[in-house]
Parts: structure tokens; C-alpha cells; sequence
């Protein structure tokens, strides 16, 4: 996972040194903290520690990470003497290479057997006493740290997607196909029928600006100059999916990048990640257990390779992150997201319009991860995570039913590798005007 945890917290360094600002962001602490640990209430102590790929972590890292960051990055900024639970963590659960070039090697988190999930739980709560004591002073000290109490918990939501997803990989490779949380009851839905939307060419504003929290690699906001484009009223279901794998998909080079046209066979893609073939239908292996696949939800689990071999397949293309941002411009930021508790993408609801612009799946888009013009990069820690710019990262728009709401805006860039498939990731059509 890409893991982009450096931001700049464009709020006012006054304005958060006000009492009631402070106490605000405290209680927006414990609520994410507590979401944060409601989320592993479904799992087994065995579940914890398992690491299925070198892309994914254990539940039990993902706990700990968390408050390593608020540990080193709040705790040992504001207090010199601060005493930490216990040193080895700071080796441990970090994510970027100490002033030595040490680094607890990331495809090893899951040989750990120690600290148990009971240890680090211990931690977590250790070092949220000392945070919100920290944050209660209403001191100059507290005033400094709270753009990185802030920034920390955009981080942690972060990490809360990928407990879902990595737990899902996990639970993923066990043949009785457990179940994490049993779905809410809900009605079956037909999809909307897909129209195009057009979008006149001309000069557009990306990226963010303005008050509000967003991560560094969001800004500058800078000019584009755009073509005239339409782009898919929604994103692609699992019908239409089923359409192309009926039509050989995965069998016509033609369709694939070259680069693709290695990963297929090697990989044996033959479907969407987690769909198993049963009776002589498809079924998905969802954090409720194994369903069949519906064909009103949007297609999630594909990689860029199988967003663009289909679209090439459709005869339309993928959209430009730019394209994305001018069309999602103006719409309200709601959805299918984590706080539905269904973990799984749904069948849009009717309606005109662009529709599913946020949750549900995440987006591939035909733009290369590089920094905006002028993108200046923050040093040490904070400035590791979102300078992986050119190394086989797509941007990804939207969001996901694994995202948190409070975590989306417009201007929100995620990004993957080409091959990654474990995230919720789909499709949605682009094409330009004639």
C-alpha cells in the first residue's frame, strides 16, 4: 500500500491553539482511535498477525503503526523527556529508515509473534492518555502538535481502510471463507443505465486550495488545460465485467499493455480478484463471506491493467485525474462508505447526473503518480511517504466503501501500483469528443 502520510494541516496555528478548537480535535481523537479498534472487534487473536503479501500487514502492525506515529511525531516532539513504553517499538512499527538506515523490513511484519495483540493494545492506550493529556493543557505545546494530532488522524483512517483490506486478503486464502461482519439486510438493486456526460475543453483549476485539511501531494493548486471529454454516468458493474470476460478478455493480447500481457498468464487472471468459479457461476469472496456475484455492483478488486484492457475492450479509455476532479467539481461528498458497515460496493441509486463519484470503488485513472507543479516535498518523516512519485503508481479518485467520509474531498489522490488488485478498486469510463 501506498501509505501517504505526509500532509501539510492547512489550519490556522491560532485558531488551533484556541481552547475549543483543541477540545474539538480531541474528541475527533477518541472517535477515530475508538472506530479505529471497532473495527477489529470482529477478528480472532489469530487473525492479528498473519501478513498474506509483502504489500499487506498484519492487523496487530496496523494498531501499532498508528501510534508510533502519534508516539514519535507528537509525544517525543512536545515533551524531550518523554519516557515511551517501550524503546523497541520505535523499531518496530516504524515505516521509513531511522538516521541509521534501519528499518524492521515490511515483508517481515507478519514473522513477529511478539509484542502480542494484548501488548500493543497496552500501547495504544499508553500513548492516547499522554495525547490527550497533551491536548487538554491548551499550551503553546499543545497548539504546535495539533496540525500533526490532525494529520495523524487522517493517517490512522488510512490505516483503517487497509485493516479491511489486508484482513480481507487474509481471511481470503482460508477455503471455508470466514466471515468478518454478516452484511446488513438490504434489496436487491437493478444498475442504472450507463449514459455519457460531456465536459467542455478550456482552462480548469486542480488540486487544493483553502482552509481544510488536505495532503501535501494534493497541492499547489495549479492550472490544466483540458479537451473536451465525456465520462461514464457511473462506474462499471459486475454484468458488464461479465460481458468482457465472456468476449475472451483475458485471452486477447491485444487488449492488454505489454506490461499486462507478462502479469496475465504468469498470474493465471482469469477474473476479478477473490471471484471463484462455482456450479458454473461466478462468485465473490466478500468480508461476509462467499455471495454470487451480483451484476448491479460496480466490478472491484481490478488493477490498472484490468481497468484499461476493458476499457479498450469498451472502446472508451480511462479518465485523467484532471478529468476526474473537473467532473466530481460541485457534487456533494456522499456514498457508500465505511460508516455503512456493508464493506462491499452496492447498485447505485437512480437518479441524473454523475452518479458513485465517491465510495464505493476507487477509480483507476490514466495519470502517472508525479508531483503538481511546484510540489515542494516536507523533510524527514513526514515528507518519506508521498515521494514515490514515478514508480509505477496510477492515481486512483473517489474513495471507497472501505473509506472513511470525514477522510474524502475532491481533491483526495490515491495511488497504487499497476498490478495491485487487494484494494477496492474499479472502473470508470472515459472517452474524448469528436
Amino acid at each position: 500500500m501506498s501509505d501517504p502520510a505526509v500532509a501539510r494541516a492547512l489550519r490556522d496555528r491560532e485558531t488551533l491553539g484556541d481552547p475549543n478548537a483543541l477540545a474539538a480535535l480531541s474528541r475527533r481523537y477518541r472517535e477515530v482511535r475508538r472506530f479505529t479498534e471497532r473495527l477489529c472487534e470482529p477478528l480472532a487473536v489469530e487473525d492479528y498477525v498473519i501478513q498474506t503479501m509483502p504489500d499487506a500487514s498484519p492487523t496487530r502492525w496496523h494498531l501499532a503503526h498508528v501510534t508510533w506515529f502519534f508516539e514519535t511525531l507528537v509525544l517525543r516532539k512536545a515533551y524531550p523527556d518523554y519516557r515511551p513504553l517501550n524503546q523497541q517499538f520505535h523499531y518496530l512499527f516504524n515505516s521509513y529508515y531511522n538516521s541509521l538506515g534501519e528499518q524492521w523490513p515490511r515483508s517481515r511484519r507478519g514473522l513477529l509473534s511478539r509484542p502480542s495483540v494484548k501488548e500493543v493494545y497496552e500501547y495504544r492506550a499508553y500513548v492516547d492518555r499522554q495525547v490527550l493529556a497533551l491536548m487538554e493543557q491548551f499550551s503553546r505545546q499543545s497548539a504546535q502538535v495539533a496540525p500533526i494530532v490532525e494529520l495523524g488522524l487522517h493517517h490512522e483512517q488510512q490505516h483503517q481502510e487497509l485493516i479491511l483490506t489486508d484482513i480481507k486478503h487474509v481471511l481470503a486464502q482460508n477455503p471455508l471463507f470466514p466471515v468478518y461482519r454478516p452484511r446488513p439486510g438490504e434489496e436487491s438493486a437493478e444498475a442504472e443505465a450507463l449514459t455519457w456526460h460531456g465536459f467542455e475543453e478550456g482552462l480548469r483549476e486542480v488540486g487544493h486550495s483553502g482552509p481544510g485539511f488536505a495532503y501535501d501531494n494534493e497541492m499547489p493548486r495549479h492550472r490544466v488545460f483540458l479537451e473536451s471529454f465525456e465520462l461514464a454516468s457511473r462506474p462499471v458493474t459486475n454484468g458488464e465485467y461479465l460481458a468482457f470476460m465472456a468476449d475472451g478478455g483475458y485471452q486477447r493480447p491485444e487488449l492488454w499493455l505489454s506490461d499486462a500481457w507478462m502479469v496475465v498468464p504468469r498470474e493465471d487472471w482469469r477474473a476479478p480478484l477473490y471471484w471463484h468459479e462455482v456450479g458454473g457461476r461466478w462468485h465473490s469472496f466478500t468480508l461476509a463471506g462467499l455471495r454470487e456475484v451480483d451484476p448491479a455492483e460496480p466490478v472491484t478488486h481490478v488493477s490498472y491493467y484490468e481497468a484499461d484492457a476493458y476499457a479498450r475492450w469498451a472502446g472508451a479509455r480511462l479518465p485523467t485525474e484532471a478529468e476526474w476532479e473537473d467532473a466530481a467539481r460541485g457534487l456533494p461528498l456522499e456514498g457508500n462508505f465505511v460508516e455503512s458497515g456493508r464493506y462491499h460496493p452496492a447498485a447505485g441509486p437512480a437518479g441524473e447526473g454523475m452518479q458513485q463519484m465517491y465510495g464505493d470503488v476507487w477509480e483507476w485513472t490514466a495519470s502517472p503518480y508525479t508531483p503538481y507543479p511546484g510540489y515542494v516535498q516536507e523533510p524527514g518523516a513526514l515528507g518519506e511517504y508521498n515521494g514515490k512519485f514515478m514508480c509505477d503508481q496510477l492515481v486512483l479518485r473517489g474513495g471507497s466503501c472501505a473509506t472513511s467520509m470525514s477522510h474524502m474531498r475532491p481533491t483526495y489522490r490515491n495511488f497504487f501500483p499497476a498490478a495491485a488488485r487487494w484494494q477496492f478498486s474499479g472502473i470508470r469510463l472515459a472517452r474524448g469528443i469528436r
